[in-house]
């Protein structure tokens, strides 16, 4: 089927169906974190069955992820994106008619195989429907929805559970999703598909599906991976080897599942380097900041989302800022100018864990580090996406979607596993200072067991009840300290990602730049096969 052009009207409305399909997959990711506690008292199972709930649908987004490019190519991507739509709606229904746990899980996925389509197909009918000179101003739009989400998913979990039947979390989707399937057989055109299509790459999807599980799965377990397990590094093992095999695969295979050969593409294979290292970045704030508030701050899930949701609104607001610049003026004097903002805000940002720090001038900080986010992230991502050959924009998005996913879920590893050494050694170089010849230490021991004695504990129960104290201000101090370790070395991905921007290609002039640059990237890649 031939493509047909767009009328600027039917392209906006068009870019509106594919924001509220991402909104909407990205947000349940984030809110269905805040409902565990109330599913696990529910339904009557521990903390490591109901963590089944979030890692099934995180790994059936890694399974499906690779394979929209080429569904896209067969049926269409207006067809794929309505089917994902469509699973997700009818996952989140079941979802809310769970009756246990493991009826909840098998849900999950179901939502999970419309979930992990709806991002990638919905980026590939921007680059479809949206011309090159308007594309930063779209997806700075887009953005909107996959930078926001997760901010506003815990303020949003919280206020439902609270105050509504939690099961609103998956119901609230039904209609939206409902409009959205509607709204997208109306406004979305279909598209040029192939015919026929060469071998399907059997040997690359259960490479992909059995590495990508493999590893997510390990990964998934963040801080608490316990690797005298042999399960775990088996696992590991075998997830590596399966992508060794994937690669090798894809590199000669006729029709492979995801286009490797795009990475010969300098501006896409640049902007996915950055992008990892930011992804890495990033989690110094959106992980590690909700665990200092909520496990040593004591604010509930909703108090936290609140105090992060500025730095959402300010994501959102400078998204299609952004867009429309780099639209203008291209990628690196949008994006160095955000990366600078997102380094200042974030060394603030590792002063202010602190047990004294001001709520408000921690959501402050959050805000102008949004802002820098807001301007840094979307620029980067269409520049390499710019430079993809238009056929091949399908499996890019794909390959560049799956790449995130993976690369979150190593970030998140990465960083607990720097704050627990961090904590461990903090803890025992603090101890060490509680002996008695610090006389700081020897005086307030003497006057906690002064206090708790005149409360009526013997003198023996007053310096267990002392010394128990002492420790657990120690541990608490050892705490802090390591998350503010965590942002400091969180910052040097920014420092890394300012560096590698430099080497960013300038804007393309004109869409016959583009036509040209096209043509020899296709060259690129096709004199590999």
């Amino acid at each position: 089927m031939q493509k047909k052009e767009h009328s600027s009207l039917d392209r906006w409305l068009a870019l509106v169906v594919v924001i509220i399909g991402t909104f909407m997959a990205i947000l349940d990711s984030s809110i269905v974190n805040i409902a565990i506690p109330k599913m696990m008292a529910v339904f009557g199972v521990s903390l490591d069955k109901a963590k089944w709930i979030i890692t099934a649908y995180t790994l059936s987004l890694g399974a499906i992820i690779p394979l929209t490019g080429y569904l896209g190519e067969v049926f269409g991507t207006k067809k794929v994106y309505m089917f994902a739509l469509s699973m997700f709606t009818l996952g989140s229904l079941l979802c809310g008619f769970a009756w246990s746990s493991t009826a909840m899980i098998m849900f999950r996925v179901i939502q999970a195989l419309g979930g992990g389509m709806i991002m990638p197909v919905g980026m590939s009918i921007i680059y479809e429907i949206i011309p090159l000179e308007e594309r930063g101003l779209a997806l700075g739009f887009w953005g909107i929805a996959s930078m926001a989400a997760p901010a506003i998913g815990p303020t949003l979990g919280g206020y439902i559970i609270q105050n509504m039947d939690w099961r609103l979390i998956f119901n609230i989707n039904i209609p939206i999703g409902i409009i959205g399937v509607i709204l997208a057989s109306i406004l979305l055109k279909d598209t040029r598909t192939k015919k026929t299509v060469k071998n399907f790459d059997y040997i690359g999807f259960l490479a992909s599906t059995i590495g990508i599980v493999s590893i997510l799965y390990v990964l998934g377990e963040g801080s608490s991976i316990d690797w005298s397990n042999i399960k775990n590094p088996m696992l590991l093992t075998l997830g590596c080897l399966s992508l060794v095999l994937f690669v090798a695969n894809e590199l000669t295979h006729e029709n492979p599942l995801l286009e490797l050969r795009v990475f010969k593409i300098f501006s896409f294979s640049l902007s996915q380097v950055i992008i990892c290292i930011l992804t890495f970045a990033l989690i110094g704030g959106t992980y590690v900041l909700p665990l200092f508030l909520q496990n040593l701050r004591g604010y509930t899930a909703m108090q936290t989302g609140i105090i992060l949701f500025p730095s959402a609104i300010a994501v959102g607001f400078m998204m299609p800022i952004s867009g429309g610049l780099f639209d203008r003026v291209g990628a690196k004097p949008v994006v160095l100018p955000g990366l600078f903002i997102l380094g200042i805000a974030s060394l603030r940002l590792a002063h202010l864990i602190d047990i004294n720090s001001s709520k408000d001038v921690i959501s402050l900080t959050l805000l102008v580090r949004g802002l820098g986010l807001g301007l840094a992230m979307m620029p980067i991502s269409t520049a390499g996406m710019n430079s993809v050959p238009s056929h091949l924009v399908g499996k890019a998005s794909a390959l560049s979607n799956t790449i995130r996913q993976i690369a979150g879920s190593i970030s998140v590893t990465i960083m607990t596993t720097i704050i627990q050494s961090n904590l461990n050694m903090n803890y025992a170089h603090m101890s060490e200072q509680i002996t008695p010849f610090n006389q700081m230490a020897v005086n307030t021991i003497k006057q906690l067991q002064g206090y708790l004695m005149q409360g009526g504990l013997s003198q023996g129960g007053a310096q267990g009840g002392t010394l128990m104290t002492i420790y657990g201000l120690v541990y608490k101090e050892a705490y802090i300290e390591a998350m503010r370790n965590a942002v400091e070395v969180s910052l040097v991905g920014v420092v890394i990602a300012i560096i590698l921007v430099l080497f960013m290609r300038g804007k393309k002039k004109n869409k016959s730049d583009n036509d040209r640059s096209d043509s020899i990237n296709t060259k690129k890649i096709m004199t590999s096969h």
